[in-house]
């Protein structure tokens, strides 16, 4: 590929960048600073928001670690039926929608969910409903980590300290605890940067008392139109996030290594306590990533054949026909970025790090920079199909990239010694081989169509309504009927997030490919991922 070509490939996605995502963020920058900095910090209303951003962020972090660390040490260490299963099924909280995950949560433990039919308390109101919902999306996150981390160390490390008197539990700690602790740290920070500026979890899971900042942000633009405290506020959370991606990045660092041959070999648990930990294992990732899902399915199960009537309706029909083109055009057009954007990168580090930018803004901080800068084209459909591609181009890039980084020169270069031209090269060599790649990153982009939500709320208008919009819109009608929609439609885009699902999963990957699978995963990549792009 010669320079030239090069040079035009980039000036695509990097035009779109400039246009959709830095613009917008100077935008905010310029709205912020017509207030002093720290007068937020001023009001304690808004310091209680920046304080429960900060606390429901740290406690899910030490959740997670507490129990994603014992499952991945389960699934890293024993081989049992049904594992590869769930390695693969490890990938469904990064294609569920958001607002699928807060109808899962309700339906389990808000207002007569299942935990109050069975006597338990209803959690509406409490902050564990968002906490938990956190734990749907990012448990799997820390577990897949910890279990490729586990998988890098060395066993004849292992072995001598066994050979030496240490018993299990010292040789974790001495041996395995030091070399997976970067690994940790650097998908904790992930986790805490996805729950401190979470928006969806948050509008719906934490009512008015838990709302995070994001959630603040949206209400003073949406709702009492103080655009100067809002971008006072955006600006705050770009440095706060801003910090947070650095010390990912500075963490990050440390996992170049290269890996060892002489891994710890997968046994089969012996005893009735080997068995007991894989269960209760099993059990964590059924209770947290699972069961709001199945919740979601029983209640509308419950709810009989009438509720699923809302399917039939005007309303439901054009937000699915909105879904559906949105989804259309966004792909299309993210696989066009993405495809510029990998071929482009090759040689190229500043070109390979913007693509990290959509995920370090939130969406909200797209959307409210959008309507800034770009107010003459609120609402047009134009624009929201491109801030959905800006939100989704990254994961076709990000696969693209790892699949030619990974990719044998020496058959291009075979090819052009029998007198292919570099087009012929590029459709008749480099396309086959980037095809399960481009596959993986269409469905992501696809799922994250489908389920966007914030870009929405800010940028649409009733005639462009989707799923998710309708979903929200149900939400906040009173009534038991009007509840069961809801459900009915969140199960609808359940439904589409597993055929998200099973388009990803289709290839069949084996054990050993379950590391590099997610390398675009909705912004919820594993470290070593992120280091392979």
């Amino acid at each position: 590929m010669t320079r030239l070509t090069r040079l035009l490939l980039a000036a695509f996605p990097v035009v779109f960048l400039l246009t959709l995502l830095v613009a917008p963020a100077l935008r905010l920058l310029v709205e912020g600073g017509r207030l002093p900095l720290w007068e937020p910090l001023q009001d304690s209303f808004l310091r209680w928001r920046f304080a429960w951003s900060f606390l429901q962020a740290a406690v899910t972090c030490v959740v997670a670690l507490a129990l994603g660390l014992p499952v991945a040490w389960a699934l890293a260490r024993f081989e049992f039926f049904g594992r590869t299963v769930v390695l693969h099924a490890l990938m469904l909280p990064f294609v569920v929608p958001t607002l699928v995950a807060a109808m899962g949560v309700l339906a389990l433990l808000g207002p007569q969910g299942f935990l109050w039919a069975w006597g338990g308390p209803d959690l509406q109101g409490s902050p564990w409903l968002l906490i938990y919902g956190n734990l749907f999306f990012n448990l799997c996150l820390v577990v897949r980590a910890a279990a490729e981390a586990l998988g890098q160390v060395s066993a004849s490390r292992v072995a001598a300290a066994r050979s030496l008197g240490a018993t299990p539990w010292r040789v974790f700690w001495r041996i395995e605890w030091p070399s997976i602790a970067p690994w940790l740290m650097s998908a904790l920070c992930l986790v805490f940067l996805y729950c401190f500026s979470g928006f969806g979890l948050a509008l719906v899971l934490g009512g008015q008392e838990y709302a995070t900042i994001e959630v603040e942000i949206y209400t003073l633009v949406a709702h009492e139109l103080e655009l100067a405290q809002a971008g006072s506020l955006a600006l705050w959370m770009l440095v706060l996030t801003g910090v947070v991606a650095l010390g990912y990045a500075a963490i990050e660092r440390r996992l170049v290594a290269p890996a060892h041959s002489d891994l710890v070999v997968r046994r089969r648990p012996q005893g009735w306590r080997q068995w007991f930990f894989v269960s209760g294992a099993l059990a964590v990732l059924l209770l947290f990533c699972a069961a709001p899902l199945l919740a979601i399915v029983l209640r509308v199960a419950a709810a009989g054949i009438g509720a699923w009537s809302v399917l039939l309706e005007d309303a439901t029909l054009a937000a699915l026909w909105n879904s559906f083109r949105f989804t259309v055009l966004t792909v299309v057009l993210a696989t066009a970025l993405g495809l510029s954007h990998a071929l482009a990168v090759r040689q190229s580090l500043v070109l390979r790090t913007l693509v990290y930018l959509p995920f370090i803004v939130s969406p909200v901080m797209v959307a409210f920079g959008l309507l800034l800068l770009y107010p003459q084209w609120t609402a047009s459909f134009g624009l929201l199909v491109c801030a959905y591609a800006l939100l989704a181009y990254p994961f076709v890039a990000k696969s693209l990239a790892a699949s030619l980084d990974s990719m044998p020169l020496h058959l291009a270069q075979a090819a052009r010694t029998l007198g292919a031209t570099p087009w012929h090269v590029f459709w008749r060599v480099t396309m086959p081989l980037l095809r399960p790649a481009l596959r993986r990153g269409m469905a992501f982009a696809a799922a994250t169509a489908i389920g966007e939500f914030a870009v929405t709320l800010f940028l649409s208008r009733p005639e462009w309504a989707t799923l998710t919009t309708l979903v929200y819109e149900y939400l906040g009608r009173p009534g038991a009927a009007n509840r069961d929609a809801a459900l009915v439609l969140a199960c609808l885009l359940m439904a589409l997030a597993l055929l998200a699902f099973v388009l990803i999963e289709w290839s069949g990957t084996t054990d050993a490919e379950f590391r590099g699978q997610a390398d675009c995963g909705a912004a919820r990549q594993t470290p070593k991922e992120l280091i392979r792009a």
